[in-house]
């Protein structure tokens, strides 16, 4: 059976319990990273524990772990379960609630096999639906990784309905914003284009990526407020999580993009973002 992080030590999956009464199962008050793990190398280990640390100070959610403690827990729970390659969840809560003045936070991870995205995906592309749910960039949520993830959950499960493989929103003020579980990309005769984090879109870490890998491979990329117009003027667009890394993308809801197929400037930056991830 497998095994978790909780709280300070290694214990079988199906003995880790949570407090009746931790905020993050009561209110939602957490925030947690998903990550990749390749020969018991997390990438961009340093550049998750950030945005943790990040969220942690801007919402108040109570953080006593340092850097060399979770990456000791990554190593151990990578070594208990025998994992070289894994897909690692981080869960940081606020803890048991009405417990006295320093609650104690909750600390989760979890790391089973990686399964990578089917390979039918990046060869044909895939199609995204847009959704009439909004995206606020004064929620003081936006832009930090919150387990509050019900919205996005449902309206990828829509998506998922329609033969879709995620589905983009848009801010109150149309401004395009990103995927439920993705950042999104556009190309236009030559240039890529993605939304400013002014969106109140997450900070990915794929997205840093690809604007690394763009300035390194000298091709122009801009972030800027994007609309629905730039969206199907689109010659190509696409998709990144650390997950999936870079997945093209070939129609949006019954619009073709470009000639409806993977473009080829997404197919550089996936080749690229590929030797990325195999020389970490």
């Amino acid at each position: 059976m497998a095994k978790v992080f909780l709280n300070d030590r290694i214990v079988e999956a199906a003995d880790a319990h949570i407090a009746c009464n931790d905020s993050g199962l009561l209110y939602g008050m957490g925030l947690f990273e998903t990550m990749r793990c390749r020969k018991r190398r997390v990438f961009r280990l340093d550049d998750h524990l950030d945005r943790l640390f990040a969220g942690a100070e801007a919402l108040a959610v109570n953080n006593i772990y340092d850097r060399p403690c979770i990456t000791d827990a990554i190593d151990k729970l990578l070594q208990a379960n025998g994992l070289d390659q894994a897909r690692l969840r981080l869960t940081l809560t606020n803890g048991p609630i009405g417990e006295g003045a320093s609650p104690q936070p909750t600390l989760l991870i979890t790391a089973t096999e990686f399964t990578p995205y089917p390979a039918e995906y990046y060869e044909k592309g895939v199609r995204v639906i847009l959704t009439e749910a909004r995206q606020n960039p004064t929620d003081p949520l936006s832009g930090h990784k919150s387990t509050c993830y019900a919205p996005r959950l449902m309206v990828l499960e829509e998506a998922r309905k329609k033969l879709a493989t995620e589905a983009l929103w848009f801010t109150t003020d149309n401004r395009l914003a990103e995927g439920c579980i993705s950042n999104v990309f556009l190309v236009k005769d030559g240039v890529v284009y993605t939304p400013d984090l002014s969106a109140g879109i997450l900070p990915g870490i794929a997205r840093k990526t690809v604007i690394e890998l763009a300035e390194t491979d000298s091709i122009e990329l801009a972030e800027k407020d994007l609309a629905i117009n730039d969206l199907l003027g689109a010659d190509e667009i696409f998709l990144t999580n650390t997950i999936m890394l870079i997945l093209p993308v070939v129609a949006v809801e019954a619009h073709t993009v470009g000639n409806g197929k993977p473009g080829e400037l997404t197919k550089r930056l996936i080749k690229c973002f590929e030797k990325v991830v195999s020389e970490q």
